[in-house]
């Protein structure tokens, strides 16, 4: 989704839905005015010690005042540095509460389409450019104005021939600084969308990383890798141009006014028309005038930076939520579950279900067979309402499945796969995973849905018991016991209904044997839908539904559809001779 050009008035909408803190944005940009008017007091203060200059006539207050202005500045300025860094950092804080509450709410078909990288690279690092912008850039770019309007002030009070002269330097400074910002922006922006793709891309191979190393394919991943770095290095470059282009123009700048002023201040001086104190104090306030003009490209060009970040934020945050956030709380125990002439697809020309029709009466397993691609695991999604269908509809008893909350279905169902997802964290935090009232789940309850899982003896042999960390998506653990904890966790929500992808597809026999017992167990009294990879799980199905080309091709027992079913008697004959 791109927005249309339309200035800054989006990003301040955003900044200004977040509750900014208003009395520490206040104070703090009060006391960053009270530090810039403190500084514009000590080239006045330094012109009077240096025309009254002698060890004679030193004055003690004016000694006290320049210390004062230099202590008070000091102390001020570091409680606004904290105020308004305070207040970037709540700012940045609630945006990201705000997008991860948004995007752990987001469909699944979302995260189909996005790199989870550049979604991260979005909550940190767009964000980031946000809270730069309000805590160091923003407070600049006020401060820079109250010390120009200030300096200049009173420079015209104190010589205007002078400070005209003077103020030669500020249309030029614009001129150089304005189109180099501009250019700024626009490499700032680049850099920030490669960092987003580099980080999705180097997220992507360290979550697979078994996969890349038993692919051999350390030299694809380093290769495209670096060709990452190298486009982040160009970008890198191209913003050292531009800095190396900043800083030498501006000395240049600064050096040839300082020069015109000590020249025709010095003959003032000479000739009795101005002070030597006026021309140090015009030096200085030449310092607070130049400083801050160079600031402000920086500022423009941060602007630009967080205009962008907030078009990609704002992409996010205004994705419509996964329907189902409101509804009814129902119990769906004994009830059986009717899918109506459901048809499905990703996309427009990508057709996967079309036209599919079938019932579960409570208790019974219904499992789902037919080649690869047919679209059982689509299936399944559905009925996890991953995904809503184009078409048709599911009734648990007479109620559309849309009608209940998310919260409500989800919670009734336990779902076992082949890959057994597990979270980093112990064996303790994976059976809990999910479950609100955690806390109060005691270890005997924990001990006996890991024993109906078969899975307590192995994890007793832990020495940590159910405090064994184990790993980065169950890394630690094999996968038999991934697939036991996965029963467990399963059982300690006591589902209504229970899906499993062929849960022991990738099992070896021992392990598989075991599993199969904990599965029978599970399935008693539940309503089970299964996908079968391997029809020897599935001959005892109350009902076999055989899914060929998102098309429903016949639905009966083992035995009716070896006797009805053409390709369904092959699979027959080749996997159960």
């Amino acid at each position: 989704m791109q927005h249309p050009p339309n200035g800054l008035r989006p990003f301040f909408t955003l900044i200004l839905s977040t509750k900014i803190p208003k009395l520490a944005l206040a104070v703090g940009l009060a006391a960053s005015v009270l530090t810039t008017l403190a500084g514009l007091m000590v080239p006045v203060l330094t012109k009077n010690l240096v025309d009254g200059f002698s060890f004679a006539l030193l004055s003690v207050p004016l000694m006290i005042g320049i210390g004062s202005a230099f202590i008070t500045q000091a102390i001020i300025n570091g409680v606004s540095i904290y105020l308004l860094s305070f207040v970037g950092q709540k700012i940045v804080a609630r945006l990201r509460e705000r997008m991860w509450v948004k995007l752990i709410r987001l469909p699944v078909a979302y995260f189909d389409k996005q790199s989870s990288g550049q979604t991260v690279s979005r909550i940190v690092n767009d964000t980031s450019v946000v809270r730069d912008l309000i805590s160091n850039h923003f407070p600049q770019f006020i401060t820079g104005i109250i010390s120009i309007i200030g300096a200049i002030t009173i420079l015209l009070i104190m010589d205007w021939k002078m400070t005209l002269l003077m103020l030669i330097s500020v249309p030029t400074t614009l001129a150089i600084m304005i189109p180099l910002g501009r250019k700024m922006a626009k490499i700032s922006r680049g850099l920030q969308d490669e960092t987003a793709m580099f980080t999705g891309e180097i997220q992507q191979t360290l979550s697979e990383i078994r996969l890349m190393k038993s692919s051999t394919a350390e030299q694809h991943e380093g290769t495209k890798g670096l060709k990452g770095v190298d486009r982040l290095l160009g970008f890198g470059l191209k913003e050292a141009r531009i800095t190396a282009l900043i800083a030498p123009i501006m000395y240049l700048v600064m050096m040839t006014v300082i020069v015109m002023i000590i020249g025709y201040g010095g003959m003032r001086v000479a000739n009795g028309t101005m002070s030597t104190g006026s021309l140090v104090a015009f030096l200085l306030y030449l310092f607070q005038i130049v400083f801050p003009i160079t600031s402000f490209a920086m500022f423009f060009t941060q602007l630009q930076k967080a205009k962008g970040a907030t078009e990609r934020i704002i992409d996010i945050l205004e994705l419509p939520l996964e329907e189902g956030q409101t509804g009814i709380e129902m119990d769906i125990t004994n009830k059986p579950i009717q899918v109506k002439n459901v048809s499905f697809a990703y996309s427009p020309e990508e057709p996967v279900l079309e036209d599919i029709s079938f019932d579960a009466q409570p208790g019974e397993m219904i499992a789902f067979a037919g080649p690869s691609g047919s679209g059982k695991t689509t299936m399944f999604g559905i009925l996890e309402r991953f995904y809503e269908p184009d078409a048709g509809e599911i009734f648990i008893g007479d109620t559309p499945i849309t009608s209940l909350t998310l919260n409500s279905w989800r919670s009734q169902i336990g779902y076992v796969s082949q890959e057994s997802a597990m979270m980093a964290g112990t064996i303790r935090d994976n059976l809990c995973y999910g479950l609100i009232d955690d806390n109060q789940i005691t270890d005997e309850r924990l001990w006996e849905v890991t024993k109906m899982a078969y899975a307590d003896e192995f994890i007793k042999a832990f020495p940590k018991g159910l405090d064994t960390e184990v790993g980065e998506r169950g890394v630690k653990l094999s996968g038999g016991q991934r697939q036991r904890i996965a029963i467990a966790r399963a059982f300690l929500r006591n589902p209504k209904i229970l899906m499993m992808d062929e849960a022991t597809a990738s099992l070896d026999s021992q392990s598989e044997g075991v599993v199969q017992q904990a599965l029978s167990r599970l399935m008693e009294g539940r309503t089970t839908f299964v996908i079968a990879h391997r029809l020897s799980t599935i001959v005892d199905a109350d009902k076999i539904i055989f899914i060929e080309k998102g098309h429903i091709t016949g639905i009966g027992t083992h035995q009716e559809l070896t006797r009805t079913h053409h390709l369904y008697r092959e699979y027959a004959e080749q996997q159960l001779a």
